[in-house]
């Protein structure tokens, strides 16, 4: 085990406290983002034929542009900053931005193709703070749909199991590939470098779902079962993509443009990149009155949609507002003749600490004592 592993070890520790203290913040506080999404420049050194998020020619934001960006969302309470592009790599003051994120206490995370990590460049991501990357892989050798190949990318991948200290996530993306299977070769590649995998369904130019084949189905389902499951990915499973890969519609609340903001290269908020244009207001125009809106709006995107990051803030207003229904549906009955729901040990010890019945008064007092002393553990005012 090398000593970057070990750090990197180290590092998720408190890499989760501070999510627990963004899920903590969020469940006493409505109308703040949870989650915003900036784009430092659109440009990207692919050209993935499903993407819809990238071009050839678009100049870096400007760094003082970025860093006003960044403060905006702080002061609107966001609590994780994702950069994404085009490929954000190619932002020669990236470092400044993730430097920025974290002064102003927010989690910094980063989302790349990959291909311009070298082991100077990770070091250089260790020192600016960054919390978490994520590299996404189409297919196993690239292809006339995507160059983002585990063949280019392994070496990459060594380079981050060796130098890296911030966590890394290996997104299997199923539909991407001519050959459906490449998606498992990813998936247990990741595992053997100890990195944590994630699988995710490829959408349509409007985030929308792209159906899957049988095929398709077979190994999304192979890939959750040798992956396992933490308990935010298996409640993600259960209450999202169980449906979608069947070709179903969720029924759910999206708080996107509230809870999860997306901002473009031009300072607009979107509700993700997806559904660029609305409602489209400049970041420094946006108020409480925006996010209060947005967050009770309808969007008719929402069915079908794909966007998983949208998808996983809703799950914490969901919980809060029906914790009871929440972990019926996160946590459904394992056997069809199973009564109630089959949560781990762990939640339903949650469950009696911060759920008491409505007709126990004493339970309601002990809760109340936890619910104070986990707020000021997690520093949450």
């Amino acid at each position: 085990m090398n000593t970057a592993h070990v750090r990197r070890k180290l590092h998720a520790v408190s890499f989760q406290l501070r999510q627990a203290r963004v899920v903590a913040k969020a469940m006493k506080s409505r109308y703040h983002p949870i989650v915003a999404h900036i784009v430092p420049i659109r440009r990207c050194n692919l050209a993935c034929t499903y993407c819809n998020e990238f071009d050839a020619v678009s100049k870096p934001v400007a760094i003082e542009t970025m860093l006003r960006r960044v403060d905006r969302l702080a002061d609107l309470g966001a609590t994780v900053i994702t950069i994404s592009g085009g490929e954000p790599l190619l932002h020669p003051e990236l470092d400044s931005i993730i430097r920025q994120i974290r002064r102003r206490g927010c989690i910094a995370t980063l989302i790349t193709n990959g291909y311009l990590l070298t082991p100077d460049r990770i070091q250089r991501l260790n020192g600016a703070g960054l919390d978490h990357l994520q590299i996404s892989i189409d297919n196993v050798r690239p292809d006339g749909v995507s160059m983002k190949s585990l063949k280019v990318l392994d070496k990459k991948l060594q380079a981050l199991a060796e130098h890296a200290t911030f966590q890394v996530n290996i997104n299997s993306v199923v539909g991407a590939s001519e050959n459906p299977e490449d998606a498992v070769v990813v998936a247990r590649r990741a595992r053997q470098l100890k990195f944590a995998t994630t699988v995710g369904i490829v959408h349509d130019g409007g985030g929308q779902l792209r159906p899957l084949g049988d095929s398709e189905h077979r190994v999304y389902q192979q890939i959750v079962r040798e992956s396992g499951q933490t308990f935010s990915t298996f409640a993600y499973y259960n209450q999202f993509q169980k449906n979608l890969i069947q070709g179903l519609p969720n029924n759910w609340s999206c708080r996107a443009g509230s809870r999860y903001l997306y901002i473009c290269e031009d300072g607009l908020v979107h509700y993700c990149s997806q559904q660029r244009g609305a409602p489209g207001i400049p970041l420094e125009n946006y108020r409480s009155q925006d996010l209060k809106r947005e967050y009770e709006s309808v969007k008719s995107c929402a069915p079908f949609c794909t966007v998983s990051c949208v998808h996983q803030v809703s799950m914490i207003d969901q919980f809060r507002e029906r914790p009871e229904e929440s972990l019926r549906r996160f946590f459904p009955p394992k056997s069809r003749g199973q009564q109630g729901y089959d949560p781990p040990a762990v939640i339903r010890a949650l469950v009696w600490m911060f759920l008491p019945p409505q007709e126990s008064k004493s339970r309601k007092k002990i809760t109340r004592g936890f619910t104070r002393a986990a707020l000021w553990c997690l520093k949450v005012r």
